[in-house]
């Protein structure tokens, strides 16, 4: 198969949650516009992302692209950090 044949989606999120082993949740937001009001409002949408290295930490910006499945729940995996988190512990 060729490898420019499949165009696989890509979002930036901040990571929510690295409990998980190999796994960051991931929340996404967009603008929607409200149909009635015309008014913008926040959409957050949240996915599972593969991290094999346990590299993601809570409020890290990533850059997460579409994947085969690989668990029950992700189908995503994390292609970059992009900014780190500046959360106090």
């Amino acid at each position: 198969m060729k490898e420019g044949g499949l165009r696989k989606k890509k979002l930036v999120g901040t990571v929510i949650s690295d409990r998980m082993d190999k796994t960051a949740l991931v929340a996404v937001e967009r603008l929607a516009k409200d149909p009635l009001y015309k008014k913008y409002l926040k959409r957050r949408a949240k996915f599972m992302a593969h991290d094999p290295q346990n590299l993601c930490k809570v409020g890290d910006r990533v850059r997460i692209v579409e994947a085969r499945p690989i668990s029950r729940h992700k189908r995503w995996r994390v292609a970059e950090i992009i900014e780190k988190g500046h959360l106090e512990e």
